[in-house]
């Protein structure tokens, strides 16, 4: 299933005036739970670790910034912050340094970078890395990269799909992920501390998001949506009915999956700290 392609559409619809992008985002950070448990990871260091103080100048680094829409997020929760925001894609940096001009947001630099050769030694207090390591083969280098960039006590978040059913392989046939784009389907959760702790972290944390609710959450957000445009893309005619009548599950079943505690998930947010 191709899933950069829709993308690319979206982002060409929504992308004719600031305003429309930021509603993308705002659409986004509603329909994408990801993006729930993401914010509220955020929202955590910010409130409660002392590096996370909106009145003090830090540096963030969004590794993997695709669209923006976390950069986005960052940038404005505090005008101290700076964030490097980084992607492989040319046009990708290209529009969201376009983007982020037009709108006025000044603490935020867009360039083109492989993160397995990325590294800035001891300049972030947070690496953000959102569904981005199960595009990359070589991981371990990337997590050795974000170590030495990070500060003392700085922090590693990962959202990443797990091995319980990521990127819903199990009802795709074996080893074949819903999104083509996927070098690997999901991670072990033991196995990717063992490596981030190999990459010299000393504290790592990690659980398990897309519980039951958030497995129906995708299904009706996005599985079906994808599903549906990859048919014709004439059907994005019929997106905002098709979401007038899914969404108020989809966004309970968000509010769920972030309130409960999961033994067992197709994804993972994990935490490291240096």
């Amino acid at each position: 299933m191709q899933y950069d392609p829709i993308k690319k559409t979206l982002g060409k619809v929504f992308n004719k005036t600031p305003f429309l992008r930021i509603l993308f985002y705002k659409l986004l950070d509603l329909l994408l739970l990801r993006a729930w448990h993401v914010r509220n990871e955020i929202r955590i260091w910010a409130g409660k670790s002392p590096s996370g103080n909106r009145k003090t100048k830090r540096f963030i680094l969004d590794a993997g910034s695709g669209f923006g829409q976390y950069t986005y997020f960052l940038t404005g929760l505090s005008p101290s912050w700076f964030v490097d925001a980084v992607d492989v894609k040319d046009e990708q940096i290209d529009d969201c340094n376009a983007f982020f001009g037009r709108i006025g947001r000044k603490n935020v630099l867009f360039e083109k970078a492989d993160l397995t050769q990325f590294s800035k030694p001891d300049r972030f207090d947070l690496i953000l890395s959102v569904d981005v390591m199960e595009h990359i083969s070589d991981d371990e280098s990337v997590f050795r990269n974000f170590f030495d960039s990070l500060t003392q006590h700085g922090m590693l978040l990962i959202s990443t799909p797990s091995d319980q059913g990521g990127s819903d392989v199990h009802d795709h046939g074996e080893g074949e992920s819903f999104i083509d784009e996927h070098v690997r389907d999901g991670y072990n959760i033991r196995d990717i501390q063992e490596k981030l702790n190999r990459a010299g972290f000393t504290k790592t944390e990690a659980r398990f998001t897309y519980g039951t609710p958030g497995k129906i959450a995708w299904r009706l957000s996005m599985k079906y949506p994808i599903l549906m445009l990859n048919t014709t893309r004439l059907l994005f005619l019929l997106l905002p009915f098709y979401y007038l009548v899914t969404f108020p599950v989809a966004f309970i079943c968000n509010w769920l999956d972030t309130k409960r505690t999961h033994q067992t998930g197709t994804g993972l947010i994990v935490k490291a700290w240096k």
